[in-house]
């Protein structure tokens, strides 16, 4: 055995302790310790950070006498996590010591926001209750105004033939997909408010492709540290991607298409409700203004039923709920629910129920991400709302996907970057069932396979490219190379 396997087993526990020192004084100073690097934005990640997410570090730090013992302690803790940094060069083997270092780092940065108190900006790092980095900022800050946001670029280029041999009618485009802004005010540790304003397309106007949006704008009041209610126009709790979108953070230039047309992203409706969290276990639920069934389509499912807010019909309403379960730290089970009618009003469709529930997995480790997501939605009276809208609409719409990537260079030395390779297999039909007496067009039964990779040179930029073989029951598919740039601050 060589000398460094021979130190190995004395510099780990050293390393722990130090981690465990370092933690027990921000959670002292009220902060929240940022997650490993790999952990940042997991949709469980907000079951471990609750209780402290909407205390900013060093807010109990800057009360009286205090102040002065914790800039001690600080710099006491500095001069210990420098000298482990050194050790950790001489003890760092694959994989472990590559974690530990990752923690290490992230822990740092949250001295360095107790050190500089007031004047250190908050910074997109890591997620609270579900949302991505840069939506968690205001959860974070201190008391006033809070600024974050993403955005992303694409580039699509389909094949000049569909599957069976006939020529396609792409072209290759180029948009500026999304460019978004978040505004935040928090009141106090306990009230915030928190929007997400949204250009797509570019341009906004009357002949422009785009449009200007309130993609979710909510009062948030943290009753107790596991407990809190939230009101206003809020992103339903459902998949992976619905509450967390930010382009760094998912896999493949555009998102899953199991999450577009059978879970309808982004899916915000007005309402209010609870949420909170005990140890490993997260919830939430909502009462919210349903959907509307004259929107619903042969092709895109539910999707053209939302409201998003806009002078909405409101005679029915509908429940949304979420449970998420974290056994262990990197490994996600969870489930949700939708269901409401959606007549809204319109003759004839009364019973026209909507009940949606899909079920999630995820485990994060050692540059590894799984993750896997099936989702099942039914329609009642879909003979009706078919009737009423001229196109067969289905009265079971269901999908499912799972992904895996790795990260290249999660076994080497910290650089900061990240190259993860990756594969997804989708499967989703519109019409898996259709009323008595309608068609299913066998084109809306589809399959999506994706071969990409995403490489991150910090963590909140991506650079993506990916090709997809995009198949239909009706041989009409039509595969596609698909590049982008996305980012969050």
């Amino acid at each position: 055995m060589n000398e460094r396997a021979t130190l190995r087993p004395r510099r780990v526990p050293a390393a722990l302790a130090v981690i465990a020192a370092v933690t027990g004084v921000l959670v002292a100073a009220g902060g929240a310790p940022a997650r490993a690097a790999e952990a940042e934005a997991a949709p469980g990640a907000a079951v471990a950070e609750g209780s402290a997410a909407t205390a900013p570090a060093a807010d109990q730090a800057e009360t009286g006498g205090g102040q002065d013992d914790m800039r001690l302690r600080v710099a006491a803790l500095e001069r210990q996590l420098a000298a482990l940094k050194t050790e950790l060069e001489r003890a760092r083997t694959a994989g472990e010591d590559a974690d530990l270092e990752k923690k290490i780092e992230a822990l740092s940065r949250e001295v360095e926001r107790l050190r500089l108190g007031a004047a250190a900006p908050v910074e997109a790092t890591q997620g609270v209750d579900g949302f991505g980095p840069a939506a968690s900022k205001v959860y974070r800050a201190r008391p006033g105004v809070s600024i974050g946001g993403y955005g992303e670029m694409v580039y699509e280029d389909p094949s000049g033939m569909r599957d069976d041999g006939a020529p396609s009618a792409g072209e290759a485009s180029a948009d500026l997909l999304r460019v978004v802004l978040y505004f935040g005010y928090k009141f106090n540790d306990r009230l915030l408010f928190n929007s997400e304003i949204e250009l797509e397309h570019a341009l906004a106007g009357d002949g422009a492709p785009g449009e200007v949006a309130a993609e979710f704008a909510y009062v948030d009041f943290r009753w107790r540290p596991a407990l809190g209610v939230r009101g206003g126009l809020l992103l339903l709790p459902i998949g992976f991607l619905n509450e967390l979108h930010e382009p760094p953070i998912f896999l493949g230039a555009r998102r899953p298409e199991v999450e577009r047309f059978i879970i309808p992203t982004t899916w915000r409706e007005l309402g209010g409700g609870i949420y909170g969290d005990a140890g490993p276990v997260a919830w939430k639920a909502y009462i919210v203004t349903s959907l509307d069934a004259a929107g619903f389509g042969a092709a895109n499912g539910i999707r053209g039923g939302r409201q998003e807010g806009a002078e909405v019909e409101a005679a029915d309403l509908a429940l949304t709920a979420r449970l998420d379960w974290v056994p262990v730290q990197g490994l996600l089970f969870g489930a949700s629910l939708f269901t409401g009618d959606t007549a809204q009003g319109n003759q004839g469709l009364d019973g026209a129920r909507v009940t949606q529930w899909e079920a999630h997995a995820e485990w994060r480790a050692r540059g590894m991400q799984l993750r896997a997501l099936l989702a099942r939605t039914s329609l009642d009276n879909a003979a009706a709302v078919s009737a009423l809208i001229g196109e067969t609409i289905g009265s079971q719409m269901n999908g499912y996907y799972a992904e895996a990537g790795y990260n290249v260079l999660a076994g080497r030395k910290s650089t900061g970057q990240e190259l993860m390779p990756f594969v997804r297999y989708e499967s989703y039909d519109t019409q898996a069932e259709v009323a008595p007496g309608f068609a299913a067009d066998p084109a809306n039964d589809r399959s999506v396979r994706t071969f990409g990779v995403r490489w991150r040179p910090i963590l909140n930029v991506a650079i993506k490219a990916d090709w997809q073989d995009l198949g239909n029951s009706a041989g009409t598919g039509v595969d596609q190379l698909n590049l982008a740039l996305g980012w969050l601050f």
